[in-house]
């Protein structure tokens, strides 16, 4: 199973988010092209919520006619506030929140063993806007940084909103990109209106819907 390391943070307001777009370069890193992605991830999990009582995310994610499933297990002990460091598996999906209408897979596996059976349920859905950026140090690719405007929906209720920034490794197992990925969020956490956020997508989202 693979393992997810990146480093993330909040916006306050548009304009970090606005100047990340723009720049050549974060610290001694160059910046790719920005490429811009419409996408509604749907998070699910059982009515009586045994994958988040196993410390499990499944996440089903729309971008362009296309599904892919992501489950993200408990996080691993972290340092700094904004890194985060948890295992993952991703796979093709369908549109449907039954697994058995997915192609097999290791992520399908997984779901169903922690559902148990149980049919999943939709818990809320962010609806996004992501731009990519490809992130290279000396000449090689060490990560993507992200840059997303995401509306939180519970049923028919748009429950708030968020602007994140994360940064995430390609190689999250090799030690001298953990530096380097040390480093970048050094350099991400001095632009103005950037602060470390030690909680996920989904923390968020579940304290908007239970503030309403």
């Amino acid at each position: 199973m693979a393992t997810e390391v990146e480093a993330k943070f909040l916006a306050h307001g548009p304009e970090p988010l606005a100047q990340l777009a723009a720049a050549e370069r974060l610290g001694r890193a160059a910046l790719g092209p920005a490429l811009t992605f419409d996408e509604v991830d749907s998070y699910l999990d059982t009515d009586d919520g045994r994958l988040a009582a196993a410390g499990w995310a499944c996440r089903l994610r729309e971008r362009a006619g296309s599904m892919r499933v992501s489950l993200k297990g408990p996080p691993e002990p972290q340092g700094a506030a904004w890194l985060h460091h948890r295992p993952e598996v991703e796979a093709p999906a369908t549109d449907s929140i039954d697994p058995s209408g997915w192609p097999p897979s290791e992520a399908r596996e997984v779901v169903e063993r922690l559902s148990a059976g149980r049919p999943l349920h939709q818990r809320f859905r962010l609806v996004q806007r992501r731009t990519e950026r490809r992130v290279e140090l000396d000449g090689a690719p060490i990560g993507t940084l992200t840059l997303d405007e995401v509306s939180v929906q519970h049923g028919d209720v748009n429950v708030g909103a968020l602007l994140v920034v994360e940064l995430e490794l390609a190689t999250p197992g090799d030690s001298s990109s953990l530096e380097s990925l040390g480093e970048l969020a050094e350099a991400l956490a001095q632009r103005p209106g950037l602060e470390p956020d030690g909680r996920t997508k989904l923390e968020h989202a579940l304290a908007m819907i239970g503030s309403t």
